[in-house]
């Protein structure tokens, strides 16, 4: 999730939907394009610093496995999809979003210049799925985790998310890792709880990194890595 940027204009409304968990809208407001879900602002094209951070982080993490699996949640604007296919290293990237008017914005919509050239990457596959259903029900297993569904474990979009930052949720995330394998999860504030449980259900080198932003507390990633 990204903060938004202040703008004069009054914000125009592109698309409406009603997705599975509620209403979704995209809407321009001045340069910039916006999600907002059930009347909740989400993220914006303002900056994609803590996104493409994001991904990088995850990399940084990991050793030197060749041509690692990355599966991102959350499509949201695409930034963090556009950089992961930007860079040579990854082998293959899943992106695994809820909402179908998100995923219809990229292929065919406004977000389309955004991400057209990674929707095309052979490398990525785009999977219309509840990303909390997905790492539990999934029989995949991946490299990395990067995961920017929620703006952090305290403070989740929809109440199902949260099941997702307590131990069941990630003994599944380090059931789909690979040993060795990193989980990053971006926040809008640091969560010393979150890490504790990390550490308790067995993930090993919990740290959290900050993401400088242009004003206000900076934006975390919490990363961890699966023993093996």
């Amino acid at each position: 999730m990204t903060a938004s940027h202040e703008t004069p204009e009054t914000p125009v409304v592109l698309d409406r939907r009603e997705g599975p968990h509620g209403e979704v809208v995209l809407r321009r407001h001045g340069p910039l394009l916006q999600i907002i879900a059930n009347g909740c602002f989400l993220m914006d094209t303002s900056d994609g610093r803590s996104e493409r951070l994001l991904v990088d982080a995850a990399l940084r993490a990991m050793d030197d496995r060749p041509r690692p699996h990355v599966l991102i949640g959350g499509l949201g604007v695409g930034f963090s999809l556009a950089h992961a296919a930007g860079q040579e290293r990854w082998g293959r990237i899943t992106v695994v979003e809820r909402e179908p008017a998100i995923i219809d914005w990229h292929r065919t919509g406004p977000l389309a210049h955004l991400t057209s050239a990674a929707f095309a990457d052979p490398r990525t596959e785009i999977v219309e799925a509840d990303l909390v259903a997905y790492v539990n029900e999934t029989s995949a297993t991946f490299d990395a985790l990067c995961l920017d569904i929620d703006n952090g474990p305290d403070w989740t979009v929809t109440e199902g998310n949260r099941g997702l930052y307590e131990p069941s949720g990630l003994a599944s995330c380090a059931r789909v890792l690979r040993p060795g394998g990193v989980l990053a999860v971006w926040s809008a504030k640091p969560s010393p709880e979150f890490e504790g449980t990390l550490q308790n259900v067995g993930f090993q080198q919990v740290r959290t990194e900050e993401i400088p932003v242009a004003r206000g507390v900076p934006d975390v990633v919490h990363l961890a890595v699966r023993p093996g």
